[in-house]
C-alpha cells in the first residue's frame, strides 16, 4: 500500500511539474523561457547561405598564395600524406566539432561553452582575441590588393619597367635577364627589378627596421579605410546581409581562379613549373619541419579555432545536417588549394623560361608571391593590364569574403555576451561600427613606413600555429572528456 501511494506522489509532482504556465506551450524548456527575453536569434535564410558562407571564411588567400608553396618547399607531391594525415586526423574532426557546437548551443564562440563546460569558457575567450588580432592585420593585405588593383588603370602597369619616380640606380629590367651574359656582367646581386622597386619603394616605402616606424601612408590608409567600409556592409544586417553577399564573394573567385589556371597552363614552360610543384621528394618526409607546416597550414586554411565557425553554426537550425556539409565543404577547401598550386606554378615556370632562371629563384610565398612574382609575371604575358585586373579582383574576392565572415563570427560571440541589449534595434550595427573602427585604428600602424615590421610581427605571433594547437587540444578535451564524461 506505501508502495502504491509513493507512486502516487511520484505521478503527481511530475503532472503539476510538467503543467504549461499560461501562454506557454506544454514542453518549454526553462532555458527556452529565459530566451524569451531576448531578441530573437537569426538563422539563415537558406542553406546554401550556410554553405557559401563557410566556403568564404575558410577558402581564402591562404589556399593560394601559402598552399602551392609550402608543397613545393616540403617535398612536392610528398607533402600531401602529411597534409592528409593532419586533414583526416585533426583539421575535418575539429572543423565539424566548431560548426555542431554552434548549431547546437545556438551560441557564438564565448557562450557556447559557458552552456557546455563553464569550466572552459577560457576557450572562447582565446579565440575571441585570436580572431580579433587576426582582423586587424589581415585586411592590410587587402589593402594592399586594392593599391595594386587601382594602378593597374593606367597606359601601362607601373612596375614593368624602370625609370620611375621610385625607382632607384640599381633597377635593372627583367628582360635583359634573357640575355645572361648583360646581366651577369652588370652583377646582379647589387641590382633590383622594377617589381621589387614598385612594391618595397611606392607602395610600402619600407623603412630601415621596426625602429623606425615612420609616417602614415595616406594612400594605403585610405585603401585601408575603404575596405572596413565595405567589411562594414557587408555584415551590419547580420547574417542577412552576410548570406547574400557571399553569392558574390564565395563563387566569383573560383571563376577568376579557372580563367587563370587555364590561362597558366597554356602558357610556355607551364610543364615545367607544374612539373616542379609536384614532383615528389620522399626524403623530405625525414624533417620534422614538413610536418609542422602541413598542421599549420590545416588550422589556417580551415579557419578553426577562431570561434568563426562555431558562430556560423549558430544560425542553423537544430536539425540541420551539417555533417554532410562539413565533409563537403571540407573536401572544396582542399581542393582549391590544390588546384591552385596549378595556376599558380604553370605562371612561374613561364616566367623562370622567360628569364632563362630556375624555378626556384622566382617562387615566392606569401605577399612575395601575390605582389612581387605574379605581377612580375603578367608584365611578360599579351594584355598584362588585363591578367593584373582580373588577379587582383580574384585576390581582393578570396581575403573579403574571409575578412567579412571572421569578423561576422567575432561579433556574433561579442554580441551573446550581453544579447538584450546588442541585439535591440541599432545597437548591434552601432557595435559593429565601433569594432571596426577601433580595428582600424589598430591598423593603420601596419600602413606607415614600418607598417611590414609591425605586420609581420601579428602574422608570426598573434595568430600562429601553436596557438590555434593549443586551442584545439582544450577543444577536443572539453568536449571528449569533461562534456562527454558527465552528460
Amino acid at each position: 500500500m506505501a508502495q502504491k501511494e509513493k507512486l502516487q506522489c511520484l505521478k503527481d509532482f511530475h503532472k503539476d511539474t510538467l503543467k504549461p504556465s499560461p501562454g506557454k506551450s506544454p514542453g518549454t524548456r526553462p532555458e527556452d523561457e529565459a530566451e524569451g527575453k531576448h531578441p530573437q536569434r537569426e538563422k539563415w535564410a537558406s542553406k546554401l547561405d550556410f554553405v557559401l558562407s563557410v566556403a568564404g571564411g575558410f577558402v581564402g588567400l591562404g589556399n593560394v598564395w601559402r598552399f602551392p608553396y609550402l608543397c613545393y618547399k616540403n617535398g612536392g607531391g610528398a607533402f600531401l600524406i602529411p597534409y592528409f594525415i593532419f586533414l583526416f586526423g585533426g583539421g575535418l574532426p575539429v572543423f565539424f566539432l566548431e560548426v555542431a557546437l554552434g548549431q547546437f548551443t545556438s551560441e557564438g564562440g564565448i557562450t557556447c561553452w559557458e552552456k557546455l563546460c563553464p569550466i572552459f569558457t577560457g576557450i572562447g575567450y582565446a579565440s575571441i582575441v585570436i580572431v580579433s588580432l587576426l582582423n586587424i592585420y589581415y585586411i592590410v593585405i587587402l589593402a594592399w590588393g586594392l593599391y595594386y588593383l587601382f594602378q593597374c588603370f593606367q597606359p601601362e602597369l607601373p612596375w614593368a619597367k624602370c625609370k620611375q619616380t621610385w625607382n632607384t640606380d640599381q633597377c635593372i629590367e627583367d628582360t635583359y635577364r634573357k640575355n645572361k651574359s648583360i646581366w651577369f656582367a652588370a652583377n646582379a646581386s647589387n641590382f633590383t627589378s622594377p617589381v621589387t622597386e614598385f612594391w618595397e619603394h611606392n607602395v610600402l616605402g619600407i623603412s630601415s627596421g621596426i625602429e623606425e616606424i615612420g609616417s602614415v601612408k595616406w594612400d594605403l590608409a585610405l585603401c585601408l579605410l575603404l575596405v572596413w567600409v565595405i567589411c562594414f556592409f557587408c555584415i551590419w544586417k547580420g547574417v542577412k546581409s552576410t548570406g547574400k553577399v557571399v553569392y558574390i564573394t564565395a563563387t566569383f573567385p573560383f571563376v577568376m581562379l579557372i580563367v587563370l589556371l587555364i590561362r597558366g597552363v597554356t602558357l610556355p614552360g607551364a610543364s615545367a613549373g607544374i612539373k616542379f610543384y609536384l614532383y615528389p621528394d620522399l626524403e623530405r618526409l625525414k624533417d620534422p619541419e614538413v610536418w609542422i607546416d602541413a598542421g599549420t597550414q590545416i588550422f589556417f586554411s580551415y579557419a578553426i579555432c577562431l570561434g568563426a565557425m562555431t558562430s556560423l553554426g549558430s544560425y542553423n537550425k537544430y536539425k540541420y545536417n551539417c555533417y554532410r556539409d562539413c565533409l563537403l565543404l571540407g573536401a572544396l577547401n582542399s581542393g582549391t588549394s590544390f588546384v591552385s598550386g596549378f595556376a599558380i606554378f604553370s605562371v612561374l615556370g613561364f616566367m623562370a623560361q622567360e628569364q632563362g632562371v630556375d624555378i626556384a629563384e622566382v617562387a615566392e610565398s606569401g605577399p612575395g608571391l601575390a605582389f612581387i612574382a605574379y605581377p612580375k609575371a603578367v608584365t611578360m604575358m599579351p594584355f598584362p593590364t588585363l591578367w593584373a585586373i582580373l588577379f587582383f579582383i580574384m585576390l581582393l574576392l578570396l581575403g573579403l569574403d574571409s575578412q567579412f565572415v571572421e569578423v561576422e563570427g567575432q561579433i556574433t560571440s561579442l554580441v551573446d555576451l550581453y544579447p538584450s541589449f546588442l541585439r535591440k534595434g541599432y545597437c548591434r550595427e552601432v557595435f559593429i561600427a565601433i569594432i571596426c573602427c577601433i580595428s582600424y585604428l589598430f591598423g593603420l600602424t601596419m600602413v606607415t613606413k614600418g607598417g611590414m615590421y609591425v605586420f609581420q610581427l601579428f602574422d608570426y605571433y598573434a595568430a600562429s600555429g601553436v596557438c590555434l594547437l593549443w586551442v584545439a587540444f582544450f577543444e577536443c578535451i572539453a568536449v571528449a572528456w569533461v562534456y562527454g564524461k558527465y552528460h
